[in-house]
């Protein structure tokens, strides 16, 4: 006999698991699956931060506490930044935001993904929601109204609606063959942790160099300021290079890419590479189906504004179908979702497209376009008011804002 659920969420990765806890408190029978273990294991404080973090905005802050996750991420690790600097490796072109501009305490707060992931966790235990680990999907078709899953060891599940959070990879995605147009940047992206000689001024700073983006991103690890987490995105030829070499010399490349602005890199923790791919589903939503996170989109870590837009898909679809539950509409119905892909697709694919904008004009060599993105920075430093709105639009402070998140 299948196992019946109303709401079916296949990946308890950050995204997947804030969504269960979106719909907690509705009368809806939600169940969470995912591959993993769903295990929550002790936090060491001393421990040497993670690869992949996230850079977390006012409103992504803002929902994790209203659903009851900031305090376990705060008691963990958290960094805040204040400032963010950006300049052209290339030429004289620099701009920078600060607090000021927004009238906030800070901008935002980097944070490990693993951290995040584990005060998520802590919380779906303590809500007793329905989990499912252990769980590995094999196929997935419709069957009447509902969706009929398999799963590896041969339990079948039913549910009214399936809701996709499993990544970039989505098996969800694969399996109802949900169309997507995906390009490749041909740049890998280094990432890692570093300890620096100054402080970080808890400070958010990228340079553009000739081979792509550098960013250094602030961490506080025993309330030491001067270790952040790096993002840099290079060639696939320099990446192999970089990857190749000992500690001390990769130091000092990336010192020397940094142009030295934290003094110098004193050491490095185990490098990672990631290659960097832009995806984008045509459909976020069919009949019984919601497509939310990497699932739907994947952007471009220029800005690290990945994982707020999938927060901001959690809360949009989590308001959407409360609001359906409540006036007694099928939750499921295609007419019901396509109010989630209204709302989240145009903003999402402006974000993307703008991103591949600063990408393109960024790598560009002719000399007029490297003229006019020096003198582009140089006049958006000196317009205040235009800084502000840029800023408040990136924190997500702005737009279609769903009630959890309204300030």
């Amino acid at each position: 006999m299948d196992m019946y659920t109303d709401v079916l969420i296949i990946g308890a990765g950050m995204v997947g698991s804030t969504m269960a806890l979106a719909l907690q408190s509705s009368s809806l029978k939600v169940l969470l699956l995912d591959s993993s273990p769903l295990i929550v294991k002790p936090f060491n404080q001393n421990a040497t931060f993670e690869s992949r973090v996230s850079a977390l905005s006012a409103t992504s802050q803002r929902i994790l506490e209203q659903l009851g996750v900031w305090d376990g991420i705060v008691s963990r690790r958290v960094s805040s930044y204040s400032k963010i600097e950006v300049w052209d490796g290339s030429g004289t072109g620099y701009v920078d935001f600060s607090v000021a501009s927004v009238h906030a305490e800070v901008l935002g707060y980097i944070v490990e993904n693993r951290v995040i992931q584990d005060a998520v966790l802590d919380r779906l235990h303590d809500c007793d929601l329905n989990l499912l680990a252990n769980a590995h999907l094999e196929e997935m078709s419709r069957s009447g109204n509902d969706w009929l899953l398999t799963l590896a060891d041969g339990c079948t599940l039913r549910a009214s609606l399936v809701i996709a959070a499993d990544g970039a990879n989505s098996t969800v995605r694969r399996l109802t063959g949900a169309a997507t147009r995906a390009w490749d940047y041909l740049h890998n992206a280094i990432v890692t942790s570093v300890r620096t000689s100054q402080s970080h001024q808890h400070t958010v700073w990228q340079r553009f160099t000739d081979t792509g983006p550098l960013a250094f991103l602030p961490l506080v690890h025993n309330k030491q300021e001067n270790w952040c987490s790096i993002v840099w995105s290079t060639t696939p030829v320099e990446t192999e290079r970089l990857m190749l070499l000992n500690d001390d010399s990769f130091c000092y490349e990336l010192e020397r890419a940094f142009e030295g602005r934290l003094g110098a890199v004193l050491s490095t923790e185990e490098r990672v590479c990631v290659p960097l791919r832009q995806s984008h589903a045509k459909r976020y939503v069919c009949e019984g189906l919601a497509l939310i996170g990497d699932a739907a989109h994947v952007i471009h870590p220029l800005a690290g504004q990945g994982v707020n837009l999938s927060f901001l898909d959690v809360v949009v679809l989590a308001e959407v179908l409360l609001m359906a539950t409540k006036r007694g509409e099928y939750l499921a119905d295609a007419k019901v979702l396509s109010r989630y892909e209204r709302r989240r697709m145009l903003h999402n694919i402006t974000l993307m497209l703008a991103m591949e904008g600063f990408e393109r004009l960024f790598q560009a060599d002719q000399l007029s376009l490297r003229w006019l993105r020096n003198v582009g920075l140089k006049l958006i430093n000196q317009m205040p008011e235009s800084k502000a709105i840029f800023m408040r639009k990136a924190l997500g402070l702005t737009g279609d804002l769903p009630s959890l998140v309204s300030l």
